[in-house]
């Protein structure tokens, strides 16, 4: 194997390894040792790719916050969507989410549960709900009465606490989860629709 390939693969090792510690012990417990020990690598190895643990975790929280942001621009809604295709790209945007989320279960409970910028990172998730549902307003796919803010934010809750109860533990797929979250949004509690 070449330098450079063996590099970034121990590289790989070692974040890969540094989420699970992190995600499983949280920062302060976690010894970059025990990164190292996961990773198959020794401490010298952890100190050629990475200046501190800090380092690192900053590394995967921004890594995280990029993977959402992704995530979450896929959304998009236009002027002369059906409500059959509003209702599709709804679940779409959520499944895929929470896909997101579950394909990185270290990462996501590091970055949407542990890191202090995860206050932050749910606030731009909102904000950019928050524009769709204004912009889905102003085209009449939605009611008017409804406080955007508000409702990006109660989007948020319902998304962080299904991921830490259902999603995570396996309990539920990425899928039905979209499929039960769109129901709820979009069509309330009621039997009767009211």
């Amino acid at each position: 194997m070449r330098a450079g390939v063996r590099s970034r693969e121990s590289r790989r090792l070692l974040l890969e390894a540094g989420a699970e510690e992190f995600a499983q012990t949280g920062f302060y417990q976690t010894k970059v040792s025990s990164i190292a020990a996961r990773a198959g690598l020794t401490q010298p190895d952890f100190y050629i790719h990475f200046e501190s643990k800090e380092q690192m975790y900053k590394e995967l929280v921004k890594s995280f916050r990029t993977l959402v942001n992704e995530t979450v621009q896929s959304m998009k809604i236009g002027p002369d969507f059906s409500e059959a295709e509003v209702l599709r790209r709804g679940q779409a945007f959520l499944e895929a989410i929470f896909r997101m989320l579950s394909n990185n279960p270290a990462i996501t409970r590091v970055g949407f549960y542990q890191a202090a910028d995860s206050v932050h990172i749910k606030a731009e998730m909102a904000e950019h709900i928050k524009k769709h549902l204004l912009a889905a307003q102003r085209w009449g796919s939605c009611r008017e009465e409804l406080d955007p803010e508000l409702t990006a934010e109660c989007v948020i809750g319902l998304i962080e606490r299904l991921t830490l109860t259902k999603l995570l533990p396996g309990r539920e797929s990425p899928s039905v989860l979209a499929k039960q979250a769109r129901s709820l949004l979009y069509h309330g509690m009621l039997a009767s629709g009211d």
